[in-house]
């Protein structure tokens, strides 16, 4: 006999994840990829919160997928940024993105809170949903 803790298909009415409200657990998912105080923290802990109750509250798949499409396109477009390192360009443009990504970060935080989607500016849309596209 196996006991899951996440039963597969949607939640049952009144179920939160992992004990918190809905915009709650969004804002953290957002605010989870400054986690970066421990090496992939800030790429890792996204993506357990996403792959844990994206196929239980729809919500939280359609956060996962914004967060998940900025945590991709930051890492090209810091790839970029490091190349071009070489002709100095890259380095203020390696500011510029770690600017944009906090600000983008806390601006996403608040919008999941107050229950909106806010696809970042400047994101590739590798995942797409319903209100992202």
């Amino acid at each position: 006999m196996s006991i899951s803790c996440n039963p597969p298909g949607p939640a049952a009415p009144g179920a939160l994840p992992w004990g918190m409200p809905i915009n709650t657990f969004c804002m953290l998912l957002h605010l989870s990829q400054l986690a970066n105080i421990v090496p992939f923290g800030g790429v890792v802990l996204p993506i357990v919160m996403w792959a844990t109750n994206k196929d239980r509250f729809p919500e939280v798949d359609r956060q996962g997928k914004v967060v998940l499409n900025w945590i991709i396109s930051s890492v090209i477009y810091g790839a970029v940024c490091f190349i071009l390192t070489f002709i100095f360009i890259g380095i203020l443009l390696l500011i510029a993105l770690g600017v944009c990504s906090l600000v983008f970060i806390i601006m996403g935080a608040i919008k999941a809170n107050e229950g909106v989607v806010w696809p970042y500016p400047l994101s590739i849309k590798f995942f797409k949903s319903s209100e992202t596209q």
